[in-house]
């Protein structure tokens, strides 16, 4: 496939709807075919599963849990990003595998081995890698700040607790570190201009030369 796929990830308030659409519009104005996604969604049935996961009121087990996400994941491969990279376009996805080990893995399951483990023979079988992460990385205070100047309608996930939210940060500053030829990590406090040029830079850097 000759596209390139880039994703952001992010805690909540961590600005990545912001930074998707700023960067894309970036990107399109310097001449790249640029498809803008998101997760759970980006499918006619992932984004069903979304409705399900974020404002359902269910009691799936943590494995249960990670293989919905990944349902929803497997269906926005096969439907929305595959088809889109071997037209050689541009894919900016809103969250997309790490979200998994980071929301499922480190915030809810606490890293217990056995859903680490579980969710590592899913994630196996993702066969559509990205090529760059963006990991938007803001304190706490500042993204919870975010949100409710954001307002609208809580999903399950924002309403969970502080301990929660730092687990899922410190889950995701330990993938960027796991990989360090994928990922970025991104500083997404302060101004959002400086944040966008950040992350511009970081994917210009990844455009391989006579793209």
């Amino acid at each position: 496939m000759d596209g390139l796929l880039v994703t952001i990830e992010g805690g909540e308030g961590a600005g990545k709807t912001t930074q998707s659409g700023l960067l894309a519009d970036a990107l399109a104005g310097r001449g790249f075919d640029v498809l803008r996604t998101r997760e759970p969604g980006g499918a006619p049935g992932a984004e069903a599963l979304r409705r399900f996961l974020l404002a359902g009121d269910h009691r799936l087990s943590r494995r249960a849990e990670a293989m919905a996400h990944y349902a929803a994941r497997f269906d926005h491969v096969d439907n929305t990003i595959r088809p889109a990279l071997a037209a050689g376009r541009m894919v900016l996805c809103d969250r997309y595998a790490d979200s998994t080990l980071a929301y499922q893995g480190y915030g809810l399951a606490q890293g217990e081995p056995d859903v680490l483990a579980f969710i590592a023979r899913l994630d196996a079988l993702l066969d559509v890698r990205p090529h760059l992460t963006l990991v938007l990385d803001v304190a706490r205070a500042e993204g919870l700040h975010r949100l409710r100047q954001r307002g609208g309608d809580a999903d399950r996930y924002e309403t969970l607790d502080d301990a929660f939210h730092e687990r899922v940060a410190a889950g995701y500053r330990s993938i960027a570190k796991a990989h360090p030829v994928r990922c970025r990590l991104i500083p997404a406090g302060g101004a959002v201009e400086t944040v966008h040029r950040r992350m511009l830079e970081a994917v210009l850097a990844a455009v391989p030369p006579g793209r």
